[in-house]
């Protein structure tokens, strides 16, 4: 006995709703792309915005002392040691 697969459409018609839900649930969800930074990455973001700040008033003290511009305050210069010699 030949059997002829002519009409074999209506065999399984379940599975092949299913396969076309799949698919069409799969064409409509879209993909985004989701970045979380972390707390650490976080913090040492914040530490090299200061340490570009840093390097700038650095080089800005350096330019000072080369061409004999810089005035420090005696006053604020004195206070700074006493607070650090006391730790207040």
């Amino acid at each position: 006995m030949k059997i002829n697969p002519v009409n074999t459409s209506g065999i399984n018609p379940y599975q092949q709703q299913a396969r076309r839900d799949v698919q069409q649930t799969a064409s409509n969800t879209r993909k985004t792309d989701k970045v979380e930074i972390s707390s650490e990455a976080k913090q040492l973001q914040k530490t090299s915005r200061f340490e570009q700040e840093r390097s700038r008033k650095i080089e800005a003290l350096k330019q000072q002392v080369q061409h004999g511009t810089y005035q420090p305050d005696a006053e604020k210069t004195a206070e700074g040691i006493l607070k650090y010699f006391t730790g207040k």
